[in-house]
């Protein structure tokens, strides 16, 4: 690549857990991530949407990722944290098994998914990062929250 070409920005991105495979959205999507707490149901809600949370005087509603993803139901724990995320002029929850940490993957790093990523629908991925002994699945959050 010449000097002047522009490479490819590196990605930051928060590091959570769902089973136990880890996914990654980018760190501009994410406002806060919280501990557990209390969720109101919503009656009628889509099947895989928790209800909502009272967040410092915002209703967030809150969609558990291990349903949306038709993973099977795992009990909170101390590690279950609720990533709060932003996508356009929308926030929502998104319930997770562990928040692990802050990375920054080298653009090259990044592929495009491929076909089969296991169990989560490939609608939802927008890529696959490897990082030494491990392998990170990018989220499309816009599609996620479709």
């Amino acid at each position: 690549m010449s000097e002047n070409a522009t490479a490819p920005a590196d990605l930051k991105v928060i590091v959570f857990q769902l089973m136990e495979k880890e996914y990654a959205i980018p760190v501009s999507q994410v406002r806060s991530i919280e501990k557990i707490q209390h969720i109101t149901r919503v009656p009628k809600a889509a099947r895989f949407v928790r209800g909502v949370i009272n967040l410092r005087g915002v209703v967030t509603p809150v969609i558990d990722l291990r349903s949306r993803f038709d993973l099977p139901e795992k009990e909170n724990s101390e590690d279950t944290r609720i990533i709060i995320a932003g996508f356009n002029d929308m926030e929502v929850g998104l319930v997770v098994d562990a928040a692990n940490d802050v990375l920054d993957i080298p653009a090259e790093a990044v592929e495009a998914q491929p076909e089969v990523v296991g169990t989560v629908g490939a609608d939802y991925i927008s890529g696959v990062a490897k990082l030494e002994k491990r392998l990170l699945v990018l989220l499309n959050l816009e599609a996620v929250l479709n």
